[in-house]
């Protein structure tokens, strides 16, 4: 059991929860002396507002503040790291925001502590029945940030394909990897990317493998680049400095694997991590180079810094080799999406737009929200180059999150139903929900979709 949580038999102190308009009949339910205290403390239910009530003996409760708007997980991200440290809660109305309690708890509840403990424990919440759902995907997200936040020292190529290995085994999978002379033939392109790395970092596709084989299948392909120099057109100092989560889009596909394995949702999975490093070294892939592609295309290196996408075309032509009834890949792929949008909301891109509102709508549902670019046929030309059938990067300094997913739509065939995200996963700062560093943006929204999609299917036998 997640440290935050407390067993469902535990005893805990209430945790009342209300808007504005429900505070005046929350105040009559209370006794009379934490009441008085709540309205002499100023308490306006404000979203995120929070006060212990006092008794004769100590606490005998707390209060949050809902505000308006409709209540999210976000709403008690907080509560976990503010409440008395290694107490617990109940909720006193478990019928209402059961789940987004929960979710939001553990979600604020996070901590990165491989190197160093937290300052203090969390308090712990009494999951109400029939949350399991919110508990799994918060250890999930856990486990995506964990990954996130690993630094890449500690988290090369082979550790990130065993990452998928031992999903695999927690749920009953099967995992390959794909490497050495393998790997040149059958994923070229993503081979020359991390042909700069050490022998010890060398590049390796993990195939993750999940599900009866009669059931529809889903295949997600997720960018693995576990430290990105920029290769020999190298970044400036400042923009490594993050560039632990690169591989933010394998980590994320893990994650929504984890949830439909865990939800044993009625399809068959195929997830595609492409591991690797862009370091800087004689064997360093390089500007003007021509590669060749598992999809037969050939691409001229515009830039060596654009070399998700170089990843990603290998593992989405090996993914609609298979014929997959849907195709989804995730990649933390270009800062034109940031630039667009900002670091909260992932960036959709597909020419499927029943694909598209599907996605979208499983995305509010559950908190997780993406927003639909364009894949704009008047700059696929853009990628167009007299030595070969086209660049990795366009000549132009615009449009750079559409002209990637372009080039991406180049290696899926018109009949396969393929999304693109282009995703920051991380947290720049700390909120509430959200603390500092790795996050699994569009985990719960993928999964969600999925499941929404094959929710006809016969279920998976147990």
């Amino acid at each position: 059991m997640m440290e935050c949580l407390a067993a469902p038999d535990a005893a805990g102190l209430p945790l009342h929860c209300t808007g504005p308009a429900g505070l005046d009949a929350l105040r009559q339910r209370l006794p009379p002396a934490a009441a008085g205290f709540l309205a002499a403390s100023g308490f306006a239910a404000r979203a995120q507002e929070w006060q212990l009530l006092p008794g004769e003996d100590g606490i005998i409760g707390a209060v949050l503040g809902l505000g308006e708007a409709p209540v999210a997980p976000q709403a008690f991200g907080a509560l976990a790291q503010a409440l008395p440290a290694g107490s617990a809660w109940r909720l006193a109305d478990p019928a209402a925001h059961a789940e987004a309690a929960v979710l939001g708890w553990c979600l604020g509840a996070y901590r990165f502590s491989r190197f160093k403990a937290p300052k203090r424990s969390p308090a712990r919440l009494v999951p109400p029945p029939g949350t399991e759902a919110a508990v799994q995907a918060a250890e999930a997200a856990w486990r995506v940030r964990d990954l996130i936040n690993t630094p890449a020292n500690l988290l090369g190529p082979a550790e990130l394909a065993g990452a998928a290995g031992e999903l695999a085994a927690r749920h009953g999978g099967r995992c390959s990897v794909i490497e050495g002379e393998a790997l040149a033939t059958g994923f070229p392109a993503l081979a020359a990317v991390g042909r700069g790395a050490t022998a010890a970092r060398a590049p390796r596709v993990a195939l993750l493998e999940w599900g009866d084989p009669a059931a529809p299948l889903v295949a997600l392909c997720g960018k693995g680049v576990c430290f990105d120099t920029g290769g020999l057109d190298l970044k400036p100092s400042a923009g490594m400095l993050r560039m632990k989560k690169d591989m933010g889009g394998a980590a994320i596909v893990l994650g929504v694997a984890e949830m439909v394995m865990r939800a044993r949702l009625p399809v068959r999975l195929l997830v595609l991590i492409g591991a690797v490093e862009n370091a800087v070294s004689a064997e360093a892939f390089r500007p003007m180079d021509v590669l060749r592609t598992r999809a037969g295309l050939t691409v001229e290196v515009g830039n060596t810094d654009a070399e998700g996408r170089l990843v990603l075309c290998d593992l989405l032509a090996y993914a609609a080799e298979q014929a997959p009834a849907l195709l989804i890949d995730c990649a933390t792929l270009t800062g034109a999406a940031r630039v667009a949008l900002g670091p909260d909301l992932p960036a959709l891109f597909t020419p499927d737009d029943g694909l598209a509102e599907t996605l979208l709508a499983a995305g509010r549902d559950a908190d997780d929200p993406l927003w639909r670019l364009p894949l704009f046929d008047g700059y696929d030309s853009w990628l167009d180059t007299p030595q070969c059938d086209l660049n990795n990067v366009s000549s132009r300094p615009m449009a750079g999150a559409i002209v990637a997913a372009l080039f991406l739509q180049r290696f899926v065939p018109r009949s396969v139903r393929w999304a693109h995200l282009d995703i920051y996963a991380w947290n720049d700062a700390g909120r509430p929900a959200r603390p500092e560093g790795g996050e699994a943006q569009a985990m719960r929204a993928l999964a969600a979709g999925i499941a929404n999609m094959f929710a006809g299917e016969p279920a998976p036998a147990p």
